[in-house]
C-alpha cells in the first residue's frame, strides 16, 4: 500500500512528532537534548521554517511548526536524519531511530492551535501524574 502523500504549501502549519522505535527513548541525557535543540534551530534556519512550541519527552517529541515556504519534507528529511546520526554515533549504536514516519498534522483552525499548544505545554504534567 503506497504512503499517503503530504500536504504541503506555503504558509501551513504543522503539529509535527516523531516516537522512539518500540517506545524507546530518544534522549538519554540533557547532552542529547541540547543537540537536539542545536540540530533543530540549524535546520530551522536552513529550510526557514518557524518554531512556535515544542516539548521534548523521554521518547517523543512534538513541534508547531509553521512552514512559510511550504518545505516540511525537506526540513524533517534533514533535521531527523541529522539527529539520528549524532544519537547512533554517540551512543553507538545502528538502524532506526524513530518509530515509522514522521507525523505532521495539518493545522487548519486557530482554535485547533490552542488546543495544540495547550496540549504539548502540559505533556510533561499530565506524564508525571499517570
Amino acid at each position: 500500500m503506497a504512503r499517503p502523500l503530504r500536504i504541503e504549501f506555503p504558509g501551513a502549519w504543522y503539529h509535527f512528532t516523531c516516537r522512539g522505535n518500540e517506545r524507546n527513548r530518544i534522549f538519554k541525557n540533557d547532552t542529547d537534548r541540547k543537540e537536539f535543540l542545536s540540530i533543530l534551530k540549524d535546520s530551522l534556519e536552513k529550510y526557514a521554517t518557524q518554531l512556535h512550541g515544542y516539548v521534548l519527552m523521554e521518547n517523543h517529541f512534538h513541534l508547531i511548526l509553521h512552514t512559510p515556504i511550504g518545505n516540511l519534507s525537506r526540513f524533517a528529511q534533514r533535521f531527523n536524519t541529522a539527529y539520528t546520526v549524532y544519537y547512533n554515533r554517540k551512543h553507538k549504536r545502528t538502524g532506526h531511530l524513530y518509530q515509522g514516519r514522521y507525523k505532521a498534522i495539518l493545522i487548519e483552525k486557530d482554535s485547533y492551535l490552542l488546543v495544540l499548544s495547550c496540549y504539548i505545554h502540559l505533556n510533561p504534567v499530565k506524564i508525571k501524574k499517570d
